[in-house]
């Protein structure tokens, strides 16, 4: 939790958010305080978009009130965001985000450019625009090969493939259960960021049929930086024991380091190709009714007497 409050950190520029562990939450006056030991410490919530509840966090239900009455959505997760475990929303707000994304994952042609510009994310220096999918996943291949292979030979821990199934956790291996809950971090914290920003974790572009296929989507164009080499560092430096914990401290710092918060929201920008409008996502006002093919008309209004004389 930062010590200014005033000077909340962003998840992207027009959404502030914060951190809370380990902490009281209650309602004073129309906004929240958070009372840790002797301290009892205002928060801004008008100002705010997103609040994260981690471990050992208590808010009353007048506290939650007030959080919504002003428009802020609430997510519950692990230490420092790498679980996600549930989200609430504050008041209406635009739906601007989500039907984007709708329309781009229902459209082959959009769907295609934003699956090549996720690739295109995570080659910056090679040209695609030429190959495939099927190349380009080739590609894709070749890199996680390698890397595996680099780590592995970096950190003196031997690479037998990845080999995880979640009904036989202890049949894994060491460097499988650390990969395993590295991820389960990573999708926790790619998961809380989608959610806030206003999309759905289920509407996915390269992965498909699965309620958290965007989450899959955004997590693996970090896991090169983040949560791979975590594990490899997890098992040189303690073996079998306590490797999921070893890992998920290990993730925590690669998260940090690597501003995987910022740039899930600067990386579905830039697939999305969304501009930096004045959207108030937090806007009371109604919202518009489909007419048929991609006509609108203004919702908040009665039209049983339309045409009437």
């Amino acid at each position: 939790m930062p010590k200014d409050l005033h000077e909340l950190p962003k998840l992207r520029d027009s959404l502030s958010y914060l951190y809370i562990e380990h902490a009281i939450i209650e309602q004073e006056d129309s906004a929240i305080v958070v009372i840790r030991k002797d301290e009892r410490i205002p928060v801004p919530i008008a100002s705010m978009t997103v609040l994260l509840l981690g471990p050992g966090t208590s808010v009353t239900h007048a506290a939650i009130k007030a959080i919504c009455d002003n428009g802020c959505m609430v997510v519950w997760c692990g230490e420092r965001a790498m679980r996600f475990y549930a989200f609430g929303m504050g008041e209406t707000r635009s739906a601007v985000n989500l039907l984007k994304q709708a329309k781009l994952c229902m459209d082959q042609d959009k769907h295609l450019i934003v699956v090549r510009k996720m690739y295109q994310l995570r080659f910056p220096n090679i040209k695609t625009d030429n190959m495939t999918l099927q190349q380009i996943r080739g590609l894709e291949g070749i890199r996680v090969r390698e890397t595996y292979k680099q780590l592995s030979k970096l950190h003196g821990v031997k690479w037998q493939g990845r080999n995880y199934k979640s009904d036989s956790w202890d049949e894994a291996d060491p460097l499988n259960r650390a990969l395993s809950a590295g991820n389960a971090c990573l999708y926790g914290l790619c998961n809380a960021a989608i959610v806030s920003l206003g999309y759905s974790a289920g509407l996915g572009f390269i992965h498909s049929g699965k309620m958290l296929s965007f989450v899959y989507d955004i997590a693996d164009l970090y896991k090169m930086q983040t949560t791979i080499p975590a594990a490899f560092e997890a098992v040189s430096s303690c073996g079998a024991e306590n490797i999921e914990k070893e890992a998920r401290l290990r993730c925590r710092y690669y998260f940090k380091e690597q501003k995987v918060l910022k740039r899930v929201a600067d990386d579905i920008n830039f697939i999305f190709e969304i501009q930096d409008e004045n959207i108030d996502i937090n806007s009371n006002i109604a919202g518009e009714l489909w007419n048929g093919e991609d006509e609108l008309v203004s919702g908040g209004k009665n039209y049983a007497n339309l045409g009437e004389e």
